[in-house]
């Protein structure tokens, strides 16, 4: 704890202070080390949680298609694909296209039942690491750098895996609804794309793509009017009754009804002695104590189910049933 002055020393203290031989200005050091500060936009700040919340969970969604699609690519290319989620943004669509001026490959993407679209964006060095990859070339070798458009042979080697991402965000979406996405039109050119008015809003999702030692940048474009449809489903995605409800139960329902049960139709039953049992011989008659003119019971898992009567189809032995146990 620190120590209190005494009255005689804050006296000398004050005395000091009037004569200046004790200055009241900060050292520069301090002073310089209290003024280092970060500015702060606290506009974006406000703008960040706004945006979180007129999609929110859509990052679910979009990590789901990194899994997929990696998955997908490793399958079909034989290289071990890994795509992560780097960023996830709303822009102005002119503006965000007016950067594209070398954009790589940009494919359109219908997604019925949703309107407007999407794109889905590939760098150029990731083009080129991609056709490389397809056509044969080893993951070691360093990335291709070209400065050029794509062509159109090199475009239409692009559309096999385009035809995957559109699989891939089917399957992403379909937690929340049935899509049917695909690839309209493969384009190397940003200006002879629109999806949506120049200055309407869209969510990009910036994936980094790794393979060996390529790399490379995929961007999701989605206008806000495609996804604004979806935004209840998704605020409802990690809702514990919907998630029960729309996963594990429908998971559940589906495998009981996949389960074997034994169906027995049953004519009569009788109770007998082992000793009974032991002296049966061949031609022995048994009484099962059975009306022929009577139903059949039919057992399911050794429960009575059904009424049935007996019968013949196509030469072999039937029932038809009759009646139902509840």
């Amino acid at each position: 704890m620190d120590s209190i002055l005494k009255k005689s020393e804050i006296s000398d203290l004050l005395n000091a202070i009037r004569e200046g031989k004790v200055s009241l200005d900060p050292d520069e050091n301090e002073q310089s080390s209290f003024l280092t500060c970060s500015p702060i936009n606290l506009s974006q700040l406000a703008r960040l949680d706004k945006e979180q919340f007129r999609i929110p969970n859509f990052d679910i969604i979009v990590d789901a298609f990194c899994r997929l699609y990696a998955t997908s690519l490793t399958n079909q290319l034989q290289h071990t694909f890994s795509i992560t989620r780097t960023a996830l943004e709303t822009v102005e669509f002119q503006k965000f296209m007016a950067d594209k001026n070398q954009p790589g490959g940009i494919g359109i993407l219908d997604m019925p039942p949703l309107k407007h679209g999407a794109l889905i964006i590939i760098d150029p060095k990731l083009s080129f690491s991609m056709i490389e990859i397809m056509l044969g070339a080893s993951t070691d070798l360093e990335s291709p750098q070209l400065d050029r458009n794509l062509t159109t042979i090199e475009l239409n080697i692009l559309k096999t895996i385009l035809g995957d991402a559109c699989t891939s965000l089917d399957k992403a979406f379909s937690q929340l609804l049935e899509l049917h996405t695909s690839l309209i039109k493969l384009e190397n050119n940003a200006r002879l794309v629109s999806i949506v008015e120049p200055e309407a809003e869209v969510i990009v999702a910036t994936l980094l793509v790794k393979v060996g030692e390529y790399s490379g940048e995929i961007n999701l474009v989605f206008p806000y009017a495609t996804l604004e449809p979806l935004r209840d489903l998704l605020r409802e995605l990690l809702n514990i009754s919907t998630t029960t409800r729309g996963t594990w139960q429908d998971v559940l329902e589906e495998e009981v009804q996949d389960i074997p049960s034994i169906v027995t139709a049953q004519s009569g039953i009788m109770t007998l002695s082992i000793n009974q049992v032991l002296n049966m011989e061949v031609g022995d008659i048994l009484d099962l104590k059975y009306d022929p003119s009577a139903p059949l019971k039919v057992l399911v898992d050794e429960k009575v189910k059904f009424f049935a009567i007996p019968g013949t189809l196509n030469g072999k032995k039937a029932i038809s049933l009759t009646g139902v146990i509840n």
